[in-house]
């Protein structure tokens, strides 16, 4: 395979509203990584108890579930920028409520989880918009571009966001939100920016009929089904990072600079592949590609639960990351081409409730089985399970897994 020419390595930033949509991406993914690994260091710290890891995770997806059929039709009626750009304001005020909390004394379980509430509202509309505008913001051509870089530009922030948020958590928590909030601020303002992006809207009122066109549209697409549905029982059972507190301080005597590092290397297996796959595109066998990725990432959730090295730990947790990342350039590139826009941001709103399932409800799940059987026990279950949801799906799916092209169907 050769590689593509360096103009079609960078084609999506040819265009000026990516651009500031790929830095305030960027910025707020960011603030969110430290913001994660701060209220999980802080919430063991006060708690000690692994039940309040898993519910954090919880707090935040529980609103996408119940706003569903909310999130979606407003973002295909409503400006995608606006919505986007107003979740970062939202953003912004829940990193300000936890750097209120820290500086008054008053950090506690309860206070903390209805910012998590909030913070989980606004990522139900947030997600669903920003998938759905970034597909506005390119031409078709350069969609698959834009799709790698984006994945890229989350995958930087989360190798440098969990290291900053470790180090600034250790400098002191205030000092860690301090930084989150003002990244939160300036990702809103670049949204702001972004010019006004062509957008196919809803034109008639609201029915059952239009609330529900995302659960049908994925319902008769198997492809777009089974590449949703893959992602979702995969990370279920495979997510871990609500558990690296744990294996941090408790299994590989690591302090919050570790526990940081664990969160990142992920992260470095992830954009290593987002970069190759931006440089070298997918031509081919891109089912199969998918699956690869999702069983090395079953395997690598099994060498992490079984490690008692750091060194160990740290590479299967970036053969985790590369797996994934692999699985997620064909999934999200499937379901933004075969999605016609107005309907993209209800098959999106459903979408980032899957992936939502299999992160958050993921860490619910690794939280509470920790908490009964220990966290070396769910991590190593979770491993084995994501194995043979690979293999089920493969089976299951032949359409999804013999997928050459990554390519818009014939309609």
């Amino acid at each position: 395979m050769s590689p593509v020419s360096p103009v079609d390595r960078f084609a999506a930033f040819r265009h000026v509203a990516y651009r500031r949509f790929f830095v305030a991406r960027f910025l707020a993914t960011f603030a969110t990584q430290i913001v994660s690994v701060s209220v999980g260091w802080q919430m063991y710290d006060v708690t000690g108890n692994t039940l309040y890891l898993g519910l954090i995770g919880l707090a935040q997806f529980l609103p996408s579930l119940v706003l569903i059929l909310v999130t979606g039709s407003v973002v295909d009626r409503y400006s995608r920028r606006a919505i986007v750009a107003i979740c970062l304001v939202v953003s912004a005020l829940c990193g300000a409520a936890l750097l209120g909390l820290t500086a008054t004394g008053t950090f506690a379980p309860a206070a903390v989880f209805a910012v998590l509430v909030v913070f989980g509202i606004e990522r139900a509309f947030m997600a669903p918009a920003v998938q759905s505008l970034a597909p506005n913001l390119v031409p078709a051509a350069d969609l698959p571009n834009a799709v790698a870089w984006n994945s890229s530009s989350w995958q930087t922030a989360s190798i440098v966001g969990p290291v900053a948020g470790g180090l600034l958590y250790g400098a002191s928590p205030i000092v860690a939100y301090s930084v989150a909030l003002a990244f939160f601020v300036a990702a809103a303002m670049l949204v702001f920016m972004v010019p006004k992006p062509a957008q196919r809207s809803i034109s008639r009122g609201m029915t059952w009929g239009s609330i529900l066109a995302g659960f049908r549209f994925i319902g008769s697409e198997k492809v777009v089904l089974g590449a949703i549905s893959l992602d979702l029982f995969a990370v279920l059972l495979g997510g871990a990072v609500a558990l690296m507190p744990v294996f941090a301080r408790d299994i590989l005597v690591l302090g919050p600079w570790g526990l940081g590092l664990l969160r990142a290397a992920p992260g470095v297996g992830a954009i290593v592949v987002a970069i190759w796959l931006a440089a070298f595109p997918l031509r081919h066998h891109a089912g199969a590609f998918m699956f690869i990725g999702v069983a090395l990432f079953g395997a690598g959730t099994v060498i992490f639960g079984l490690s008692q090295t750091a060194w160990l730990s740290i590479l299967s947790l970036m053969l985790m990351g590369a797996a994934d990342m692999a699985s997620v350039y064909v999934r999200e590139t499937l379901i933004a081409l075969w999605t016609p826009d107005d309907v993209r941001g209800r098959v999106n709103a459903v979408n980032m409730v899957f992936v939502g399932a299999s992160n958050e409800l993921g860490e619910f799940r690794a939280g509470t089985m920790a908490s009964v059987i220990g966290p070396i026990a769910a991590v190593v279950f979770g491993g084995l399970g994501t194995l043979a949801v690979a293999a089920i799906w493969a089976a299951r799916f032949p359409q999804l897994r013999n997928i050459d092209a990554l390519d818009a169907p014939s309609r």
